[in-house]
């Protein structure tokens, strides 16, 4: 049976691209997203092209509800998680001082609850194991704070916290946890941007970067991978 891979948010950007990266290595593939048709359109592209099985759910991560009906999905399949990448999250621009009310909860809920919860509802069959490997997607603003970061570097801080807590408990099951800290990247989020490419990393490159890191031996853990532009931070 192929290993499997579990990505949230996984239609467009860093998600699809670590999709198709594991697909191409045989993994099977669990993914989800808002939008049935973009998962529809994903699953039969990666598995035209590679051959492996692709299992779809729609949900919104920011939704708790929708986060726990995504994992019990997971763990009904009846198989082990090998990798498991949380991905889900979105960026708006803003100030703290100037952003709408409610900003700051919904970075919270899209950026770390979501990765909050999605763990604790998979954590207990990788325990039983005592094998897998985490990949939290944070970002350069989980350290460094920058104009018009607003909320979402708030968010982005809190999920690095989150995955250096998870480091230290899940060491003794053997289970690896990685911080995989982006900076600009060429996806949706920067949409409208009158900025070269050139400026933008590839979301491939970052895929690459944890296919990498995952394929290290049992014995060492790249904790936090921190990959730039080659020109600088935008």
């Amino acid at each position: 049976m192929n290993k499997l891979v579990v990505v949230t948010g996984g239609t467009q950007g860093i998600g699809r691209a670590i999709l198709i990266r594991f697909a191409a290595a045989g993994f099977d593939v669990v993914t989800c997203a808002r939008k049935a048709p973009a998962l529809k359109q994903l699953q039969d592209e990666i598995e035209k092209t590679y051959s492996v099985k692709v299992l779809t759910l729609t949900a919104d991560m920011a939704d708790h509800t929708q986060v726990t009906m995504f994992t019990d999905y997971v763990v009904n399949l009846g198989r082990p998680v090998d990798v498991l990448v949380n991905n889900a999250g979105y960026f708006v621009p803003g100030q703290v001082t100037e952003e709408p009310a409610g900003t700051l909860e919904s970075m919270i809920e899209a950026n770390v609850y979501s990765a909050y919860y999605t763990t604790r509802g998979l954590i207990g069959m990788m325990k039983a194991r005592k094998s897998g490997h985490i990949f939290n997607i944070c970002s350069i603003a989980s350290i460094k704070a920058y104009p018009n970061g607003g909320s979402y570097a708030i968010s982005k801080f809190a999920l690095l916290g989150f995955t250096k807590v998870l480091r230290e408990e899940l060491k003794e099951f053997g289970i690896r946890v990685t911080a995989i800290l982006p900076g600009a990247t060429k996806t949706a989020s920067w949409a409208g941007s009158t900025l070269p490419d050139s400026r933008f990393m590839k979301p491939e490159d970052v895929a690459e970067a944890i296919f990498t890191a995952f394929s290290l031996s049992p014995h060492s853990v790249v904790e936090e991978l921190l990959i730039r532009p080659q020109l600088g931070d935008i």
